[in-house]
């Protein structure tokens, strides 16, 4: 009997088989592995995947006068910020309406709202100062200061408000005690630019992020670093779709740090007012030479402690309001801060304005003179005019007061006994030889003064002003010879073109003119107010020049110094005590004899021993600027006014007032009780922590 036969596909069927219930069997211990034996470690990893991290950015650091009143602080603010990415990812007609929502619950115009979260640079960007200037992945800041129920409508309603965020941040606030307004020595704050956050992630910079703001003026860039804390971050648990569950670890933000600067809020305030005033009152009077009214287009006052160089006040005018900057500056208040029309109210006039300091630089060129061949006793004539080189120099008008001593001459202020000066000088060093390295005793001596270079105080963007020497004019020449020559080529015989001409052939040499017009601060000379405080600074302590500061202490949330910021001597001035006496004697009776006698009448002089010197600087083309230096053993004052006419005569009633406040004058009485400063010195103390977390005044000192 013949066996069946066996079917050739079953052995194919039992391998499939096999090859099924394995790989079942690797599913199934796969999965085994992946639930059960690393179940935790998974389930870790996905609870990781829903934290996301928020950065919390610091408090910035106090910015506080010399007795602890907050000049500059911190407050918290609802503030509305917009993800440009998540804006990015939405319909241009979705993103419209978003931006309309946003712009109708914070209470500004629709056009503003997209202006704002525009990046510098990119078309349709506004100005710098109003498009955004930080992180294109950071959220924009929208608004500021938005009222509570509205932050909240936003954070409730998140799906008619997609990528934009509601919530509360510290923003930069001017608590202003007596009323000061302070903003070029406070300075401002902007985001911080993609660039800057770059390189602070290359550096490890971890006090930066891409939402932190960042000094761009005064105080606020100098002490950034200390001012500006270091962010920390918050986790916060979201689900599927992005809405947070809950909290998680956080590590705290550390605050920025206090900086206790020299300044004084009561005379910061004074300074303030008087230097308005003066400014008011000048663009009321009528200019004799014009017969227009004083333009009197900027000022500044310069406050000094000429021990140590500390800055007491420093007022500069016009200025602006420094919260303007906070959440974003307006378009239209960009364009006035640099609008030469309003007096370009961004620049700093004690520390940026360069100007002939005119007569008040008499005293820095009697020094020279009694260094290099002049004596205490010499007398010179001060007659009604002067001529060198074809052209007459005429004294102030046209006074004559025969033979003066060099102390008669500063308190008179007679040019021409100084215009005899600088010619001598001038013909002894070689006169119209056109050697640009002769040795020019005087101007060597106003540089020694620190004249022509930046005085070194700590704030950013110091001009040096112009020491406008030989080896001045012939690279002044230089640059402009081609200008001069095309206009000179041109048909006219007035001023400009006639100078042109001249100036075509060799204005690159030092002529007589140039000699006469250095000595009594004329002509191409210019110096900014704090360089002349400081010079003067050496006149009262003795011949030592010192760097002005504004710091004083860095301080932690704690009150511990962090550091301190000690003065720092420039040099010393090349002139003897016996002359430098001399001087500081002679300029004594400037307040009761000569220039500045008429606005001290009534004043206490034999108790508060005032020096002074006024200065009215010509310019072509312009009125006369306003100078008034003033000095004592305690303080040094000066002031300035441009296009407000004589010094003076513009600016002596208010530098009065201002020594007045510095020492509680009323009428003859001197009263330290009521002075600015108590003691009528500033404290040498720093301000410490009170129990509260505020910061008290030093020891014996009083706020007022």
């Amino acid at each position: 009997m013949r066996s069946p036969a066996v079917n050739p596909s079953r052995p194919r069927l039992v391998v499939v088989q096999v090859l099924l219930v394995a790989l079942f069997a690797t599913l199934l211990g796969r999965l085994w592995y992946l639930q059960v034996a690393s179940g935790a470690s998974y389930q870790a990893q996905a609870a990781d995947n829903v934290v996301q991290d928020v950065v919390v950015q610091p408090q910035r650091g106090l910015i506080v006068d010399d007795l602890g009143r907050p000049l500059a602080a911190s407050r918290m603010s609802w503030v509305v910020a917009v993800d440009r990415t998540s804006l990015a990812a939405l319909s241009a007609a979705k993103r419209s309406t978003v931006l309309h929502r946003v712009a109708g619950i914070v209470h500004l115009p629709y056009r503003a709202v997209v202006a704002r979260t525009k990046l510098c640079g990119e078309p349709g960007a506004p100005p710098a100062g109003v498009c955004w200037n930080g992180s294109p992945y950071a959220p924009v800041t929208i608004a500021e200061d938005v009222p509570q129920q509205a932050a909240i409508t936003i954070q409730e309603r998140g799906e008619d408000y997609p990528g934009v965020v509601a919530e509360q941040r510290s923003v930069r606030s001017y608590p202003a005690p007596f009323g000061v307004n302070a903003a070029h020595l406070l300075g401002y704050l902007t985001p911080v630019t993609a660039s800057e956050y770059a390189a602070a992630t290359t550096d490890g910079d971890s006090t930066l992020n891409a939402g932190s703001l960042v000094g761009r003026s005064g105080l606020e860039r100098e002490y950034d670093a200390y001012l500006r804390g270091v962010p920390g971050a918050e986790g916060v648990a979201v689900d599927s779709q992005g809405r947070a569950t809950g909290p998680q670890d956080a590590t705290p933000a550390t605050p920025g740090d206090t900086l206790v600067t020299s300044i004084d809020a009561r005379v910061q305030a004074v300074v303030e007012r008087e230097l308005r005033q003066a400014i008011s009152t000048a663009r009321q009077t009528v200019d004799p030479v014009t017969s227009r009214k004083y333009r009197a287009t900027s000022g500044s006052v310069v406050v000094l402690d000429p021990h140590d160089g500390r800055v007491v006040a420093m007022a500069s005018y016009p200025t602006y309001n420094p919260g303007a900057w906070v959440g974003g500056i307006s378009a239209a208040d960009l364009r006035r801060l640099y609008s030469t029309k309003a007096g370009e109210p961004l620049l700093s006039r004690p520390t940026q304005g360069q100007l002939a300091p005119g007569s008040t630089f008499k005293p820095i060129s009697t020094a020279g003179a009694l260094s290099h061949g002049y004596s205490r006793s010499t007398k010179l004539d001060c007659s009604s005019s002067y001529t060198v080189g074809g052209r007459t120099f005429q004294n102030y008008e046209s006074a004559a007061h025969g033979y003066l001593t060099f102390a008669q001459a500063l308190q008179l202020s007679c040019d021409t006994f100084f215009y005899r000066i600088g010619y001598a000088k001038w013909l002894a060093e070689g006169g119209d030889s056109g050697d640009v390295h002769a040795k020019d005793v005087l101007v060597q001596n106003a540089k020694a003064f620190g004249f022509g270079r930046p005085t070194g105080i700590d704030l950013p963007g110091e001009a040096s002003g112009r020491i406008a020497d030989r080896s001045w004019r012939l690279a002044y020449w230089r640059d402009n010879k081609d200008y001069y020559c095309r206009v000179g080529k041109q048909p006219g015989t007035d001023f400009l073109h006639v100078f042109a001409r001249e100036f075509c052939v060799d204005g690159w040499r030092y002529r007589a003119g140039d000699a006469v017009n250095f000595v009594v601060g004329q002509g191409d000379t210019t110096v900014t107010p704090m360089q002349l405080a400081v010079a003067y600074g050496a006149l009262a302590n003795g011949g030592t020049l010192w760097e002005p500061r504004l710091g004083k202490a860095v301080l932690d949330s704690a009150g511990h110094v962090v550091e301190r910021i000690p003065p720092q001597a420039a040099g010393r001035v090349p002139v003897s005590r016996k002359n430098l006496h001399y001087i500081d004697h002679a300029l004594l009776g400037t307040a009761k004899v000569g220039t500045m006698a008429w606005k001290m009448v009534g004043f206490p002089l034999d108790k508060v021993h005032i020096r002074s010197k006024t200065g009215t600087a010509e310019v072509y083309g312009k009125q006369t600027t306003s100078w008034v230096a003033t000095y004592d053993k305690n303080y040094v004052v000066v002031m300035m006014v441009e296009q407000g006419g004589t010094g003076s005569g513009t600016s002596g009633d208010a530098v009065r007032h201002i020594w007045e406040a510095l020492y509680g004058i009323h009428g003859m009485r001197v009263d330290p009780a009521h002075a600015a400063i108590p003691g009528t010195t500033p404290p040498g103390r720093l301000p410490k922590l009170a129990a509260d977390g505020a910061l008290a005044p030093p020891r014996g000192a009083n706020r007022g």
